[in-house]
């Protein structure tokens, strides 16, 4: 493995002046975490420790691999942070490495968020839910799953088992009659009070159960709760229980299956013609939840068990580990980690290798997937190689490594948002996509809203050096090109080509005109103002069309979402200062909104948690429109 400008013989004129005997003396031997900087104050390496002073002086003492010598010969100064626990240590250091991105660290790289199953907790009737991003909503959540489709599959079993309601808390306020999950049997209707909130809380509680991983003691609990309704001679209820333990037992006997009791991650590392590639096998109470693949950047010189400390250190900074965690090698501080592990799970957390049995094969599994995920992703990266190299030819530049492109998207005028993407050598790099709110243009002014998106986009990047890319795609013809070459422009920017992407005369695939500025802004060979069709099979096309799509898949789906907020969006709730407790009150107090419109200011302010203030401006919003 190589590592983009590793020069392992130092120049003198950059030796360091860290004198190591003058500070290691100094240094506690507490746990905590250790960053090392290098030439302009640059972080090269954030570390953690059981004891700082004797993992800090290791560096500097024995026999040491290649990376750790190049990266001592870097070290200006050292710095250390006492932590009160491993835990906080391995919760500092992940922190650290996300801000820094060292140089010389392993940096996991993941830029999807885990989806979840999600339990509010503020109603009578509690919903439940699929669930993906930041965890607000107050509540609790289950998970994180590996993939989307193991959440979707639990959550259709708990609504054949507990018919515990899933449905928007919009269209739970306002049913007036069962909707058809009440007529196929997987939901009791709370919406129009066919079960009372007692019934309904236990049958949240056992979701909760199940959910938690305790199904033999809820199996169990269900059985003596079916034997007591049986003893009341209530044979209906006596009945349902019977069907929910028949199906809980029918889960059970599946999760079996997977022959790894309980909970436990199963991690597998694989290297392969450079790429490193590790997969994580998702076990929670017995029954597999999917495989997930990472590709870290690894500095060079980088051993498996010091790459799988890095990785499980920050794989598990913001999600809570299992009892278990199977491992292809032994991490290198792999002590160090339990005990942090154990400290952030509250219960005992074993990192172990499996050496037979089951636990053995799964692990085996698992690095069958991290094999073929690094195989797919080696071809994936080769086929890209060969675009980028087909546009650079029809572009007439040099290299080509990133392209940008954007794309607007609005349903006549509403809700306007741009999107840029962003493709690289390995692919789409989703960490740097953007969307932008299109807010202060006439609606449906397409140049209007390209011109502003652009200039946001590449103003930050003037006044803060930010990378710019070789290619500007623009999704449009001459108008929408002439509005990037104006921007560019203005903010002095010439190194960067910009071409438009025009749907051909039947919008058909492969029909594509490239557009490029009048001008000749950028670096192509190509006239200003020409216009160029490729070969449909031409790799530079597959290329221009692969992040054409993207752009405008992830345009579409933001502008969707700013659509479907701003039309159930309540005035209410677009007030400042009224959150959903004061709506409630309000809405409670003067029997709807109509009510409330006929309200006085006054008589606003006599509800609890209104202030007279807050009540002026609430009745200026209903009445003048905010």
């Amino acid at each position: 493995m190589t590592e983009p400008g590793f020069d392992p013989e130092l120049t003198p004129e950059l030796a360091p002046v860290f004198d190591p005997e003058a500070v290691l003396p100094l240094l506690t031997e507490r746990p905590g975490v250790y960053r090392m900087y290098g030439a302009d104050d640059a972080v090269l390496y954030v570390g953690k420790a059981r004891n700082l002073k004797a993992r800090v002086s290791s560096y500097f003492r024995g026999q040491q691999s290649l990376k750790t010598q190049a990266l001592v010969r870097h070290i200006q100064r050292i710095e250390t942070t006492v932590t009160a626990s491993e835990s906080e240590a391995l919760l500092l250091e992940s922190n650290l490495i996300k801000a820094h991105r060292p140089r010389y660290n392993i940096l996991l790289r993941d830029d999807k968020s885990y989806p979840w199953i999600f339990l509010s907790s503020e109603q009578t009737y509690p919903r439940l839910a699929y669930h993906r991003g930041a965890r607000k909503a107050n509540g609790r959540y289950f998970g994180p799953y590996s993939a989307a489709s193991a959440v979707r599959e639990t959550l259709a079993l708990l609504e054949k088992v507990f018919k515990v309601r899933q449905c928007e808390d919009s269209v739970f306020r306002n049913r007036s009659r069962p909707c058809l999950q009440y007529q196929i049997g997987r939901c009791k209707a709370p919406c129009v009070g066919f079960v009372s909130p007692e019934d309904y809380a236990q049958d949240v509680r056992d979701t909760v159960a199940f959910l938690s991983g305790k199904s033999q003691a809820l199996i169990e609990t269900l059985v003596t709760r079916m034997e007591q309704a049986a003893e009341r001679l209530a044979f209906e209820e006596a009945a349902s229980l019977r069907d929910q333990i028949s199906q809980l037992r029918a889960i059970s006997q599946q999760q079996a299956m997977t022959g790894v009791a309980g909970d436990a991650d199963v991690v597998a590392l694989v290297e392969l013609q450079g790429l490193v590639a590790l997969a994580v096998s998702t076990i929670r109470d017995g029954r597999h939840l999917g495989t997930r693949s990472f590709f870290p950047s690894v500095p060079a010189g980088a051993e498996p068990p010091e790459v799988l400390d890095a990785f499980l250190g920050q794989y598990y900074a913001d999600r809570s580990p299992p009892p278990q965690v199977l491992c292809a090698v032994r991490p290198a501080e792999a002590d160090f980690l339990e005990a942090g592990l154990t400290q952030a799970r509250g219960t005992k957390v074993v990192v172990r290798v499996p050496q037979r049995g089951v636990a053995r094969d799964w692990l085996q599994q698992t690095q069958q997937n991290a094999t073929l995920a690094a195989g797919e992703r080696l071809a994936t990266r080769a086929g890209l190689a060969q675009r980028f190299a087909a546009l650079s030819v029809r572009l007439g530049m040099a290299t080509i490594d990133r392209v940008e492109c954007f794309d607007i998207s609005h349903t006549q005028g509403e809700a306007t948002v741009a999107s840029c993407v962003v493709f690289g050598l390995e692919g789409a790099q989703k960490d740097q996509y953007r969307r932008y709110r299109i807010e202060g243009i006439t609606g449906g002014d397409d140049y209007a809203a390209m011109h502003q998106a652009l200039t946001r986009r590449f103003s930050r990047a003037a006044s803060e050096g930010g990378r710019l890319p070789e290619v500007l795609l623009i999704d449009g013809g001459a108008g929408q090109v002439a509005q990037a070459q104006a921007v560019l422009a203005a903010l002095s920017i010439t190194t960067v080509q910009i071409v438009g992407v025009a749907k051909g005369p039947e919008r058909r695939a492969g029909e594509e005109r490239l557009v490029f500025p009048k001008s000749g802004q950028g670096k192509s060979g190509h006239s200003g103002g020409e216009e160029i069709r490729l070969d449909p099979h031409d790799p530079a096309l597959h290329l221009i069309q692969q992040v054409r799509d993207e752009a405008h898949r992830f345009a579409i789906t933001g502008h969707r979402a700013q659509r479907h907020k701003a039309r159930t969006q309540s005035d209410l709730e677009k007030i400042p200062g009224v959150g959903a407790k004061r709506r409630q009150l309000l809405l409670k107090q003067f029997g709807g909104l109509q009510g409330l419109r006929q309200a006085s200011a006054a008589e606003l302010a006599t509800v609890p948690g209104i202030s007279t203030a807050l009540a002026q401006t609430i009745h200026a919003w209903l009445h003048e429109g905010g």
